[in-house]
């Protein structure tokens, strides 16, 4: 008799518990079915950013409660901070809005100028981000350098479009010394390697080297027009290794111009950030959070990816945001060097 009270007791209290939870899971339900939410991708069309935004977008909203359609459309501009801002001070705070951006604009409200953003990236809410990079630094054959080695005594004009096309060719001419020229005024990194086969420019920096696979595989072919100078990154890509590009890391002379570099790369850990606004109600935001690991995990979308030559690596909206607030962190002397590093002269 006791026992029996006591499992009722248990069971009435487990009831407590699970009743809200499950309101909670139905009302998210309730609320996205027949909704659109719109997926604002960072960039224009044919960049690495949309062909990653329209990936998640085809294959999320099959796992969120209701079945919402995942819409893409682009709003590029100012290296991602267009969107970011957008979506931070604009957009509806519903969970209709995600904001597909780029990792510079996450760190830009620290190492960058403040007067144009809106967004403090302290206080996103993080869904994760699709993959990580290895930028890379890449020239046409026909350029006056042969080597990377070369760019620090030669000059070569490169294309920019913003975000780490612009913050890690100019913390390589501010740190190490090279020798760039660099015309900045290109919608994204499509039209810059469009502009490389014109001749409008003589290569970029800061470009992702899945993105390049997948833009431009005809680069990594026989024949291929271009040539990889260096690799933008703490660690390299192991294909890149192998065939002996080096890491501009190696040519840093003391461990404070390794530790500019380290900041301005660490990017790469978080290459495809996925964000929502601070007053997203948090039921949504945390379906929408499972949605998207469960659609990056998706063997369609992975096949997808595959076909396109993208890489998927998942990495968890918490462990996002700790990354963000760990660099946020960081001592404001060093902040204040990695500003200038970065800074147009």
């Amino acid at each position: 008799m006791v026992r029996s009270w006591a499992l009722a007791v248990a069971g009435i209290g487990v009831l407590a518990i699970a009743a809200p939870q499950l309101a909670q899971a139905q009302d998210v339900e309730a609320f996205y079915k027949g909704k659109t939410i719109n997926l604002l991708i960072g960039s224009n069309v044919g960049g690495g950013y949309d062909a990653y935004g329209r990936l998640v977008a085809r294959y999320m909203g099959k796992y969120i409660p209701g079945k919402p359609v995942v819409v893409p459309s682009n709003m590029g501009g100012a290296g991602g901070n267009v969107v970011s801002n957008y979506v931070y001070a604009v957009a509806p705070k519903d969970g209709t809005a995600i904001a597909a951006t780029s990792a510079g604009s996450l760190l830009d409200p620290l190492l960058g100028d403040k007067s144009a953003l809106k967004h403090d990236p302290l206080k996103f809410q993080y869904l994760g981000s699709a993959n990580n990079e290895v930028f890379t630094c890449i020239v046409r054959k026909d350029a006056p350098v042969q080597s990377f080695a070369d760019a620090l005594k030669s000059e070569v004009v490169l294309g920019v479009s913003g975000g780490t096309t612009h913050d890690m060719p100019r913390a390589l001419m501010n740190v190490l010394g090279a020798k760039f020229k660099m015309i900045a005024g290109y919608p994204g990194t499509r039209e810059v390697t469009l502009a490389m086969d014109k001749g409008e420019v003589q290569g970029l920096c800061g470009m992702g080297y899945t993105s390049i696979l997948s833009q431009r595989p005809d680069w990594f072919r026989e024949g291929s027009p271009v040539r990889v100078l260096a690799q933008e990154t703490i660690k390299g890509d192991p294909d890149l290794d192998k065939a002996g590009v080096p890491l501009t890391m190696s040519f840093a002379k003391t461990e404070e111009q390794k530790t500019i570099l380290s900041i301005v790369y660490a990017q790469g850990v978080f290459t495809r950030p996925f964000v929502m606004a601070p007053e997203v109600p948090k039921e949504r935001f945390a379906a929408l959070s499972k949605a998207f690991l469960q659609a990056l995990a998706d063997p369609d979308l992975i096949a997808d990816a595959t076909r396109q030559g993208l890489t998927v690596t998942a990495l968890a909206g918490d462990e996002l945001e700790a990354m963000i607030r760990k660099i946020y962190a960081t001592p404001p002397d060093v902040v204040e060097k990695v500003r200038k590093a970065i800074a147009a002269q």
